[in-house]
């Protein structure tokens, strides 16, 4: 008896040879029969959860509740122990009998296996008390008990429930999935705060970008290539006179620490996607703004103008990677840099208020900066939006009061001139004006002879010039698609338009153009996927919803709202969709029609998740008014009316989802806080959240659960991760995280530091993930760099996600493998079966088969 009154001690106190009332035994049977059926309260209360009590108006009503809760949990756990011990007790006075009586030969039995039993029964017992002696009792139970874990985010420990099919939490091994994502396709250009970023190959492609990834697109074959080098936002772009060679600049960035990375430029062939120099690294401040490649030396050298206050111009080798030059050119913006096409020692910088010209010296040492050449009688513009070279040597600039200017080599006064220009005969003078277009000239493109084309900005014009700048003809894109921003020519009648509504049109001045990249033009938050078809819908703060088909990789349509959007979801049925807004507003539209057939408002604050349950029969919305909204939905999607709302939350509701029978909801807040609820109850708050470990849910973008603890890093901030999204096989999760990353794990993975696929492409945090409906691609969505990217989902798991996590929770490497538990109140002796008798509420109860094992 006394080694078990120490683990009855120890259990109780924390201290091994002293009881609960402070001696070293008690004082007597009865005694001992009262503290046995009724141990301390404070029992095991590491295993349970501190319910964080929602903001009631009657907080002691609460506190009354939630203490009763607790009671009845420590009169469970009161009466489980007594029983354990009880029956340790049992067998402790059971076991010498049979022993004595198998020694002295007058125990009869009846047949082997009733042997085998015995057997087992006395193995066990050894195995038990050695394991406590070993390792101590507290330990033991930590481990075998255990029923609960914590993990802690921002010092705030978040308590996660065990489910009854895990068996062995410790022994739970964490493995990268065997599925792996390769990026399908890019929706979106970049056309919106970047220039000259639009050009056309010999081999067919139109090469632009967006976020981290340069993009090949074919125009006649719909396909895309992808160059994925850069580690931060592509800024700009530059095609080599060779029309294969590209020069890309990435920005500096930093990384989820805070620490600022390199920028640098990549030379790449275009046919291979191979890099073929990195130029600068750690040499650019801030990131690299505008490039440029010489034209008359066939493409040796490469002129970079990088982002930090002066904006450094520095001239590198292509072919060695060797800076040759370098000189502060101006404090004010630049927009673009190029070298003159008939010499390679002339260089161009326009900007804000200013364009430049320079020039390289002998020994490539060192440049020197030409007066900026303004004359008294035109008035000087505020910015110089854009530059070409005419056949003739002429330089043409086109400004932010719509007029195109020639500057031409003349004679000059020294004493007007630049210091740079001393000892020049000649400079660059402006020779002549022309007004162009209302508002600013985006960008200029020359043709095959002579002829120009001019881009407008506000009056979002297209002109054909001929060589004397004579207009020729003239063409206006649709204001939906913004101003043109800049222009590639195809064919000399084809052109390609990039937009500054991140649009790409494909078109002639007869035929008009059409829109062949298209992508939204601020940031987007809301996504979601159609239950059955593959198509998937977006919306963010640019008040567009769009409607994507994910194997014809274009938009199907489009419409702009009075608000913007934040969040959507698709009923079940797929006929409606609905979107919740920033006003707290949210509408159901049509899919076929796009008209809105229903619309409602919850609060004044913006709704952050909306989700129908699994038979469509409910609509949860989530507010950042602490509450969510629940609405019966009736009439194929196209009926709501109020069923009730949830009031618990302390903050801000961030995730949620429906159990797989619609009748319970899981939510996630601000606060880290995870609840659930009775929604067939009258959305009545489940204080007890032990009661749903076992839940099954019909989806799972919770970021903060049991089954997805492992995504979180050690350390992470809770904004660390933005949204995830369970494969409907449940065999993965999709993370999308705040650095830009997009990563696959195994699902379940409860365990910390799980290892995962990451993939990079986002240039901003990634606001949402989601699969499509049959798993065979994954969604990722990024915020300020307006990028879709669509993944392919490779390679296939087997086996269902609940029986891998039981299978693997039930292997231990380098031992014999371990018993599988069950919550089975008795043993079955006939059976060959026996418990030791450490039941519910821990749901530990051991049943061993066959021969006997020891732990």
């Amino acid at each position: 008896m006394s080694k078990h009154k120490n683990l009855y001690n120890f259990l109780v106190t924390g201290r091994l040879g002293k009881t609960a009332v402070g001696k070293n035994s008690f004082k007597s049977e009865a005694e001992e029969t009262t503290l046995l059926m009724n141990p301390p309260c404070g029992l095991f209360a590491d295993d349970m959860s501190a319910e964080i009590s929602p903001e009631l108006p009657d907080h002691a009503s609460i506190m009354e509740v939630r203490l009763q809760a607790q009671e009845e949990e420590i009169i469970l756990l009161k009466s489980s122990l007594a029983d354990a011990l009880r029956r340790i007790h049992v067998h402790d006075q059971l076991l010498p009998l049979i022993k004595q009586q198998l020694v002295a030969g007058r125990l009869k039995i009846s047949n082997h296996s009733a042997l085998i039993l015995i057997l087992c029964i006395y193995c066990i017992y050894l195995s038990l008390i050695n394991t406590f002696r070993a390792s101590g009792a507290s330990n033991y139970c930590k481990k075998k008990f255990r029923q609960s874990i914590k993990m802690f985010i921002r010092g705030r420990p978040i308590t996660m429930y065990i489910p009854s099919n895990i068996q062995n939490y410790e022994d739970l091994r964490m493995e990268p999935p065997s599925q792996r994502l390769e990026l399908d396709w890019v929706y979106g250009y970049r056309g919106r705060d970047c220039r000259a970023n639009l050009y056309f190959l010999p081999s067919g492609e139109a090469v632009y970008f967006i976020a981290c990834v340069v993009v090949l697109y074919h125009i006649n074959n719909r396909t895309q290539r992808h160059y994925r080098k850069h580690t931060d936002c592509v800024r700009c772009l530059t095609l080599h006179p060779d029309k294969v060679r590209v020069a890309s600049g990435q920005t500096a960035g930093v990384d989820k620490d805070g620490k600022a990375l390199q920028a640098c430029v990549h030379i790449w062939d275009s046919t291979t996607l191979v890099t073929l120099q990195q130029i600068g690294l750690g040499t650019f401040q801030r990131g690299v703004g505008s490039v440029a490649f010489s034209c008359a030396d066939s493409g040796t050298f490469l002129c970079v103008i990088d982002d930090s206050n002066e904006h450094m111009l520095s001239v590198w080798d292509c072919n060695k990677g060797t800076k040759h030059a370098e000189v502060k050119s101006t404090n004010e913006a630049v927009f673009a840099v190029e070298f003159n096409p008939s010499d390679s020692t002339n260089i161009i910088t326009c900007g804000r208020s200013h364009v430049y010209f320079w020039t390289l010296s002998v020994r490539l040492s060192r440049m020197d900066g030409w007066m900026d050449g303004w004359m008294d009688k035109y008035k000087k513009p505020k910015f110089i939006q854009c530059f070409v070279f005419s056949l003739t040597g002429d330089v043409l600039t086109g400004d932010s009061e719509g007029n195109i200017l020639t500057w031409g080599k003349s004679a000059a006064d020294v004493k007007t001139l630049g210091k740079g220009a001393k000892g020049n005969l000649k400079t660059l003078q402006i020779m002549r004006q022309t007004k162009a277009h209302e508002g600013s000239v985006f960008t200029l493109c020359t043709l095959q002879g002579s002829a120009l084309l001019s881009g407008g900005g506000k009056d979002r014009k297209i002109i054909r010039w001929s060589a004397d700048l004579a207009p020729e003809r003239e063409c206006e894109i649709p204001e939906k698609f913004g101003a043109v921003r800049t222009i590639a020519d195809v064919d000399d009648e084809e052109l390609l338009v990039g937009t500054t509504r991140n649009a790409i049109l494909r078109g002639t001045f007869s035929d008009g153009f059409v829109a062949i990249v298209q992508g939204h033009v601020d940031e987007m938050w809301g996504l979601a996927t159609h239950p059955s078809q593959n198509i998937f819908l977006t919306c963010g703060h640019d008040r567009q919803v769009c409607l994507w088909n994910t194997e014809e990789h274009q938009l199907d349509w489009c419409i702009n709202l009075e608000e913007y959007g934040l969040c959507a979801d698709f009923c079940p049925n797929g006929s409606v969709v609905s979107v919740g807004l920033s006003t707290g507003r949210w509408m159901v539209l049509d899919l076929l029609t796009q008209d809105v057939i229903s619309d409602s408002t919850d609060g004044n604050e913006q709704l952050s998740v909306i989700r129908y349950s699994p038979d469509g029969s409910f609509l949860a919305v989530g507010s950042h008014d602490n509450f969510i909204y629940i609405y019966n939905v009736t009439e194929n999607g196209r009926r709501y009316s109020r069923f009730g709302k949830c009031n618990g939350h302390s903050s801000f509701i961030t995730h949620l989802d429906w159990s797989t029978d619609g009748k319970h909801i899981m939510s996630n807040s601000g606060d880290y806080e995870i609840l659930y609820w009775d929604i067939a109850a009258g959305c009545k708050l489940l204080r007890n959240r032990f009661e749903s470990k076992d839940r099954e849910w019909a989806s799972y973008t919770c970021v903060l659960g049991f089954h997805v603890m492992g995504v979180w890093l050690e350390g992470s901030d809770g904004t660390d991760i933005n949204a995830l999204c369970r494969s409907h096989s449940e065999r993965i999760v999709a993370v999308a995280d705040d650095f830009c990353k997009v990563h696959l794990f195994q699902y379940p993975c409860p365990k910390p530091k799980a290892p995962s696929h990451r993939y990079e492409g986002h240039g901003s945090h990634v606001t949402n993930v989601c699969f499509t409906h049959c798993d065979s691609h994954l969604l990722s969505m990024g915020g300020k760099d307006m990028c879709i990217l669509q993944w392919r989902v490779v390679g296939r798991g087997s086996g269902d996600s609940r029986e891998r996590l039981t299978s693997a929770s039930s292997t231990s490497t380098g031992s014999p493998e371990p018993a599988t538990y069950s919550n089975q109140p008795d043993a079955c002796l006939n059976q060959g079966v026996l418990n030791l008798g450490v039941g519910t509420p821990f749901g530990v109860t051991r049943h061993w088969e066959g021969v006997a094992r020891c732990l």
